[in-house]
């Protein structure tokens, strides 16, 4: 093996060599003419070819083509995604994701979902890919050159790649792309196909009252076409080609299924994977929205104006521009307009300052950007059909609910004393006692009813208690990448201060100042269907994942995290702190770096060609590094990695317990100056329940399975 530098000193490097410039400030034209085409060459598609799904809803014409474009439409992702695999330094590639030897075990390795009516390929196709072949073809209303045509994976489309000419097919050799890691990884290598992504690559799961009978073979109605799908892995299924044993496998590993971290693109050097929200009674939301101020570039979002009422589904509540702007902004964070966002700011690393995505700018530009702006009126009309699922409508569902009648209504009682107060938007009129009139309220029949169990207001991280990962992004504050994409009320809002977080290494509580000019909230979270929907909090770090998306499966992952949020004794604590599982190193392809820094680095690389910076210990708490922001000063900087730098050498010939000592004493303390987040503790926090009385615990589970 080669001398190994240290984690740290890389990254001086990569600021003196300029890796850390990848996609960003490119001089490449920001012009995204989609091939030549115009916006209305990309047409709503208005047959309904998802029928069964979402519980076979009646939907009206302008609703059919909200759902086929939320499915379906790409909105020109596919040539990020395409540019990525060329220049991502070999950590993604979607074609390789819906390689169709893994049909068979795609929703339990990775969480994705099959297409109905796709099966696994009996043989590569005429360029020697492996991809899924049709047993009921879509139909062909779906043009190709608008949707492209299915992989197979709901959310996944294939498009022909207009750069693979008759020059690209002589160099192209599937087998080797398959099996030759450098090969693949090649930036000059052109693929036969590009894979785009649409907003339901994660946001189509399955139906909680029509479950599948086989996983890994759904048909249409066993899925739902914007529940948020609580299954996928995202890090796996993105970020397919990491190798194992490297830092970056070890946070991928640990990330929760079912959530997403939409700042690990644009990234604000916070590890914040976020439960992927469901999508319902969007009309009852917009219904109850309480007004925001918007301005500046903002304004040139569709039905924008300088006062307007906003309804948010992100915890966080920084989605707080309208629907259409949140729907927008959506398609640009999975690469739509990419050859302006990866001009704001630099994708993969990180290391050089934000600016923001302008909204003037796509719309003079892209055309992929107006042609998705002209379809999002009808995404929202079908959002707004979608209604939630309860339990007693599930086969088999009344079973897990109490019979006792006495019990259910005490469980209603001790909602609207406890509860309601936040995760109800039904509202008592001005003046009237709240805690009265809820407690009249929730026994009413149609309580449930157009009630989205939410306030909707943001709440300080200081009240709530949750880990303040997801509070603490600055994505949307002013003058970052989604400042554009946020109001101005969220960027006024108020500090919260300080939260206490826990130092592993000196066992000792500490302060942390959360940034003002937006972060530091979360938003009520909805209660419809929760039944459905655990692991609960922002990160789905309150309860065991089981995989199980039956009712009983559900059930059980149900009781075991409401469980863990009434009684915060049975909580793992301390032990839900994301570590490393054993020794890992930051390991990067050296077939991937670009010259000179490839040059300087193969002395120092492996024999297997891969350059790795460590060691990093086992048991290591991810976010410790993970977290790291570069916003400090280079004289700093510098003493930080000489210090790290000389603190990890050290380390790899001690013992476990002399190396956490040294650890605690030398590289903690620094870590945690420079942490944008240093919160490590994952199921923490909101325990308002606790010092319920058992029977009425019990009571209020029984009623909450019922929303």
């Amino acid at each position: 093996m080669k001398k190994r530098l240290s984690l740290i000193a890389l990254f001086a490097l990569l600021l003196v060599v300029g890796l850390a410039n990848f996609g960003c400030n490119r001089k490449s034209s920001l012009t995204d003419d989609a091939g030549g085409r115009k916006p209305e060459d990309f047409p709503e598609l208005a047959l309904d070819v998802f029928k069964p799904m979402d519980g076979g809803v009646d939907l009206t014409p302008d609703e059919i083509k909200g759902r086929n474009s939320w499915n379906l439409w790409c909105g020109g992702t596919e040539q990020f995604w395409d540019r990525m695999a060329r220049e991502a330094y070999g950590l993604t590639d979607m074609l390789k994701v819906v390689d169709s030897r893994n049909h068979a075990r795609r929703f339990k390795d990775l969480g994705l979902i099959n297409q109905p009516g796709y099966k696994q390929a009996s043989q590569p196709d005429q360029y020697g890919l492996w991809i899924d072949e049709a047993d009921q073809p879509e139909p062909s209303a779906i043009d190709p050159k608008v949707y492209g045509r299915a992989s197979g994976i709901m959310g996944f489309r294939l498009f022909e790649n207009p750069d693979f000419t008759e020059e690209a097919k002589k160099k192209w050799d599937a087998n080797r792309y398959y099996n030759d890691a450098d090969y693949s990884a090649d930036p000059n290598l052109v693929r036969p196909y590009r894979v785009g992504v649409a907003c339901g690559s994660c946001h189509i799961a399955f139906n909680p009252c029509h479950p599948p009978a086989d996983p890994e073979n759904p048909k249409w109605e066993d899925l739902a076409s914007a529940i948020g799908n609580q299954y996928i892995r995202e890090g796996k299924a993105f970020a397919s080609t990491v190798r194992e044993g490297g830092f970056f496998w070890e946070m991928l590993k640990v990330q929760p299924p079912g959530t997403s971290d939409t700042s690990r693109l644009a990234t604000d050097h916070i590890n914040n994977p976020n439960a992927i929200n469901p999508i319902f009674l969007l009309g009852e939301r917009v219904a109850e929205a309480e007004e925001e101020e918007l301005a500046g570039d903002t304004l040139h979002l569709p039905g924008a104006a300088a006062k307007m009422p906003v309804p948010h589904v992100l915890k966080d509540g920084a989605d707080s521009v309208g629907v259409p702007g949140a729907t927008l902004r959506v398609y640009v964070n999975i690469g739509s307009y990419s050859q302006h966002w990866l001009q704001q700011h630099n994708a993969l690393i990180g290391l050089t300052k934000q600016k923001p995505f302008s909204v003037e700018t796509a719309q003079k530009n892209s055309v992929y950007w107006l042609a998705t702006q002209q379809k999002f009126q009808n995404i929202a009309k079908f959002f707004m059909r979608l209604k939630s699922f309860r339990l007693e409508d599930a086969p088999g569902g009344k079973g897990f609910i109490t019979k006792d009648e006495s019990v259910l209504t005490r469980g209603k009682t001790v909602f609207a004393e406890n509860c309601a107060a936040c995760h109800s938007s039904k509202r008592p009129p001005a003046g009237v006692n709240e805690t009265d009139w809820f407690r009249k309220e929730v026994l009413k029949p149609d309580f449930r009813d157009s009630n989205f169990f939410s306030d909707d207001k943001r709440n300080p991280v200081t009240l709530i208690g949750t880990n303040s990962a997801r509070a603490c992004g600055t994505n949307a504050m002013r003058g970052h990448v989604w400042s554009a994409f946020s109001s101005e009320t969220y960027k006024n809002l108020p500090p919260v201060g300080d939260i206490e977080v826990w130092n592993p290494y000196s066992d000792q509580t500490e302060k942390f100042t959360v940034p003002g000019g937006g972060p530091g909230y979360y938003r009520t979270p909805s209660l419809i269907s929760v039944w459905s929907s655990a692991p609960l909090f922002h990160n789905n770090a309150l309860g065991v994942f089981n995989g199980d998306p039956s009712v009983k499966g559900r059930v059980d992952a149900f009781n075991d995290a409401i469980t863990k949020l009434l009684w915060p004794d049975k909580r793992l604590g301390k032990a839900s702190i994301w570590r490393t599982s054993r020794e890992c190193s930051l390991q990067l392809q050296l077939a991937v770096i670009p010259e000179p820094l490839r040059a300087l680095l193969r002395p120092h690389a492996d024999s297997d060609g891969y350059f790795r910076i460590g060691p990093i210990p086992e048991g290591t708490p991810i976010n410790l590094l993970a977290n790291i922001g570069p916003d400090i000063d280079p004289a700093e900087f510098v003493k930080l990695c000489l210090k790290v730098k000389a603190a990890l050498i050290k380390v790899k010939n001690l013992d476990p317990a002399a190396a956490k000592d040294l650890l605690k004493r030398e590289v903690a303390p620094e870590l945690f100056k420079v942490s944008t987040c240093p919160d490590l503790i994952e199921d923490r926090g909101h325990e308002f329940g606790a010092t319920l009385a058992e029977a009425d615990k019990r009571a209020l589970i029984e009623f909450l399975k019922t929303l």
